[in-house]
C-alpha cells in the first residue's frame, strides 16, 4: 500500500536532480549526480530520507510513519528512473547532435553542401543566430540571473525542433515502457531473476518498515565495510584538494608487466581499477555470472594474443565505417551475432508467456495484469505495436524508406532489451555498448540499404537514445517493475510514471538550454560531447564519399559471434554443472568491464569462499560488508557532490 505523496515526492525530487545535473556535470565538472544505473544522487536522498524518516518516528513516537519503507523505495525508483533524463540518457549530447552540421561546417568538410541540405527543416532551428547562441551564449549572459536566460531564450526558433525530437523520444519511451511491462512477469515472476542493484535499497527499507533501520545502520559487518570507503576517500579527497597529502592509489597499470607481443600482448594495456562499491554490487551478484563476466574479459586478452600468436593479421581497414562507441577491431564484432542469438533465447525463455499475451490481444481477451505488471500483458503487446507503428510513421515523414525504418527500430529495441538484461541481471551500475546497432545492419547490407537521408537519420536517432546506454531509460524501468511487483495502486503508478517521463524531458531540455545560453556551450565541459557527435557526422559523410557494401569480415566474426553464443546458452540450459552464464560473453568488449573485472573477480571470489566454507548463514552475515561498502561510496560521492558545489571542483569517487 502506497500513498500519493510518495508518487509526489519521487517526481519532484527526480525533476530537480534533472534541473541540476546539467550544470552540476557540465559547468562545474563535480561529481555526476546520475552517472549509471544506481545513480548517485537518488540513493543519497533515500539514505537522508530513510535515516530522517526514523528519527522522526523515534523521536516523536510516531506510530504511523510518515513514508513507509515500500514508499521510500517507491520514491526513489521514480527519481532513478528520471535521472539520466539531464544527462547521458538524453540530454548531455542532444542539442550537439541536432545542430552539428549547422555550427561544425568548414570549407574543408563540406558539411554545408554534403549535409545540411539532408537535415530535415523541423529537425534543428532553422534560424543560424539560434545556432551560435547556443555555442556562444547569451551577451552577457553569465551577468544574468537563471530566470532571465530563461526569458532571453529564442524559444520561437526551439519549440519546433524540440517538438519534433519530442514526439519521437516519448513514442520510444512509450515502446519502451511497454516492453518492460511485456517482460516484467517473465523475468520477475517466473524466472525470479537476481536484481542485484536493488538490493542495497531493498534491505535499506524493509529493515525500517520492520522497525530496526539502526540496528542495519550499526551492524559490525555493515560498519566495517563503510569504513574501507569512507576512510579511502576522505584521505584521497583531501590530497585532491591538497597536493601535499599523499593519496592512496586506485588504479593500477598491469600492462608494463606483460610483453607488446606473442600469447599475452592482448593485456599490454591491462588495469586494475579499485571502486568499493562495485566490489559490494559483485559479491551481490549470482557467482555463475559473476564469474562470467572477469572470465570472458580476460579470454578476449587472450583471443587477441592468439590471432597474433597464430600469424592471422586482420587489417585495421576490414573494420570499415562502423559507428559503435568502443569498437576498434574487427574481431570485436563478434557482439553482433551474440546480442542477436541472445535476444532470440530470451524470447524462447519467454515463449510460452509471450504467446499467451498476443492471443489474449489478437483475440481481445480482457486479462486482468498480474502482480508484476502495471498493465494487462495484452494491452502492452498492442502498445509496442502502436509505439512502433507511429515510430515508423515519424521516420517516412522526415525522409527514411518504410523497410529500412522498420528495420532500424526493431534492431533498436533487440539491443535496449538485450543490455536491460545484461544490466538488470548482472548489477552493472555502469555498462557501455561494444558495437552500435547500425553496425549490423550496415555490415550485413551496406550502406546502400539506406538512402542518403535515410542514413543520415539513422545514425542520429541512434545516438539520441540508443547507443550511449550508460543511463539508459529501459533498465531503470525494469528496476522499478521490480520495486513495485506488489503495489496494489498500479494506475497511481502508471500516471505517475507518465507524469515523471514527460516532465523530465522538458525540465532537462530546459535546464540544459539553460546552462548553454548563460554560458555558451563552446566554454563547457563537452570535449566528449563534441568528438563523439561529430564522429557520428564524419562517419556519415564518409560513406556518401565512398559507400560501402556487406563486409565480409564483419559478417564472418558476427556468424562466429552467434555461433558461440548459441553453443553457450545450450550448454547453460542442459548441463546443470556448466559454470559460464551467456551473459558474461555480452561484455568481453565493453568498455565498462575494463573498469569492472577486477571487482568482479574480488566480489567472485568472496561469495564463492563464503558460501563454500561458511554456507548461507555466513554469506548473510558477509553481505552487511559489502553492502557498506556500497553505502559507503555512495555517500561519500553525495559528500564530494556538496564540497564541489562550493569549492568549483570535485573529487571523483565513481568514474565518469
Amino acid at each position: 500500500m502506497i500513498r500519493a505523496r510518495s508518487v509526489v515526492l519521487g517526481i519532484v525530487m527526480g525533476l530537480v536532480i534533472c534541473a541540476v545535473t546539467p550544470a552540476n556535470n557540465m559547468y562545474m565538472a563535480a561529481t555526476p549526480l546520475g552517472g549509471g544505473h544506481f545513480p548517485l544522487a537518488p540513493f543519497f536522498i533515500l539514505f537522508v530520507a530513510t535515516l530522517g524518516a526514523a528519527l522522526v518516528s523515534r523521536l516523536f513516537f510516531r506510530k504511523n510513519p510518515v513514508l513507509t519503507g515500500i514508499e521510500l523505495l517507491v520514491s526513489w525508483g521514480f527519481m532513478v528512473v528520471v535521472s539520466g533524463v539531464a544527462y547521458t540518457g538524453l540530454a548531455r549530447t542532444f542539442f550537439i547532435n541536432i545542430t552539428a552540421p549547422a555550427h561544425f561546417a568548414t570549407v574543408g568538410n563540406r558539411w554545408k553542401d554534403v549535409l545540411a541540405p539532408l537535415v530535415p527543416k523541423d529537425w534543428a532551428p532553422i534560424d543560424p543566430s539560434a545556432v551560435e547562441a547556443l555555442y556562444n551564449g547569451l551577451e552577457g549572459g553569465y551577468r544574468l540571473g537563471w530566470l532571465e536566460v530563461l526569458a532571453r531564450i529564442p524559444w520561437s526558433a526551439w519549440i519546433v525542433p524540440l517538438a519534433a525530437w519530442g514526439v519521437f523520444i516519448l513514442l520510444c519511451y512509450l515502446v519502451m515502457v511497454c516492453l518492460v511491462n511485456l517482460f516484467s512477469r517473465q523475468w520477475v515472476a517466473n524466472e525470479r531473476m537476481n536484481f542485484p542493484l536493488l538490493r542495497v535499497p531493498t534491505l535499506m527499507t524493509e529493515a525500517y518498515d520492520q522497525g530496526r533501520p539502526f540496528a542495519f545502520f550499526t551492524d559490525r559487518f555493515l560498519m566495517v565495510g563503510l569504513f574501507i570507503p569512507i576512510f579511502l576517500h576522505t584521505i584521497n579527497g583531501i590530497g585532491f584538494y591538497d597536493p601535499a597529502v599523499p593519496q592512496f592509489p586506485t588504479l593500477f597499470l598491469l600492462g608494463p608487466y606483460f610483453p607488446q607481443t606473442g600469447f599475452f600482448s592482448g593485456f599490454s594495456k591491462l588495469r586494475i581499477y579499485f571502486y568499493p562499491a562495485f566490489i559490494g554490487f559483485a559479491y551481490l551478484t549470482a557467482r555463475q555470472i559473476s564469474l562470467s563476466f572477469w572470465v570472458f574479459y580476460l579470454l578476449g586478452g587472450l583471443l587477441f594474443g592468439f590471432f597474433e600468436v597464430i600469424g592471422y593479421q586482420i587489417p585495421s581497414s576490414a573494420l570499415g565505417v562502423t559507428f559503435g562507441p568502443t569498437l576498434t577491431r574487427p574481431e570485436e564484432t563478434q557482439m553482433i551475432g551474440a546480442y542477436g542469438v541472445f535476444f532470440l533465447f530470451i524470447v524462447w525463455l519467454a515463449r510460452q508467456h509471450l504467446f499467451a499475451a498476443a492471443r489474449d490481444a489478437l483475440t481481445f481477451r480482457r486479462a486482468a495484469a498480474a502482480e508484476s505488471e502495471w498493465i494487462s500483458a495484452a494491452l502492452s503487446f498492442w502498445g509496442v505495436l502502436a509505439g512502433l507503428g507511429l515510430l515508423a510513421a515519424w521516420c517516412v515523414y522526415f525522409g527514411m524508406s518504410l523497410v529500412p525504418a522498420v528495420l532500424l527500430l526493431g534492431i533498436f529495441f533487440v539491443i535496449m532489451l538485450v543490455a536491460t538484461r545484461i544490466i538488470c541481471q548482472g548489477g552493472l551500475a555502469y555498462f557501455t555498448l561494444t558495437a552500435a546497432p547500425t553496425d549490423g545492419l550496415l555490415a550485413f547490407f551496406g550502406s546502400g540499404f539506406f538512402s542518403n537521408i535515410g542514413l543520415m537519420m539513422a545514425a542520429v536517432m541512434q545516438k539520441v537514445l540508443f547507443v550511449d546506454l550508460r543511463e539508459s531509460l529501459m533498465p531503470s524501468l525494469m528496476h522499478f517493475s521490480k520495486i513495485t511487483e506488489n503495489v496494489r495502486q498500479k494506475r497511481l503508478i502508471m500516471a505517475g510514471l507518465g507524469v515523471a517521463l514527460f516532465l523530465s524531458v522538458i525540465v532537462s531540455f530546459t535546464a540544459m538550454l539553460a546552462l548553454c545560453h548563460k554560458y555558451g556551450l563552446r566554454d563547457l565541459q563537452v570535449d566528449w560531447e563534441t568528438q563523439t557527435t561529430v564522429g557520428v557526422y564524419e562517419n556519415v559523410q564518409r560513406l556518401f564519399d565512398a559507400p560501402a557494401g556487406p563486409n565480409e569480415w564483419i559478417i564472418g566474426f558476427a556468424l562466429a559471434g552467434a555461433v558461440i553464443m548459441f553453443v553457450l546458452v545450450i550448454c547453460y540450459q542442459r548441463f546443470y554443472w556448466w559454470p559460464i552464464h551467456p551473459i558474461g560473453y555480452l561484455t568481453m568488449y565493453s568498455s565498462a568491464m575494463r573498469i569492472l573485472w577486477f571487482s568482479f573477480l574480488i566480489g567472485w571470489m568472496c561469495n564463492q569462499l563464503t558460501l563454500r566454507y561458511g554456507g548461507v548463514s555466513l554469506f548473510r552475515r558477509v553481505r552487511m560488508l559489502f553492502v557498506g561498502l556500497i553505502i559507503g561510496d555512495l555517500l561519500m560521492g553525495g559528500i564530494y557532490a556538496v564540497i564541489g558545489i562550493y569549492a568549483g571542483q570535485s573529487y571523483l569517487v565513481l568514474p565518469n
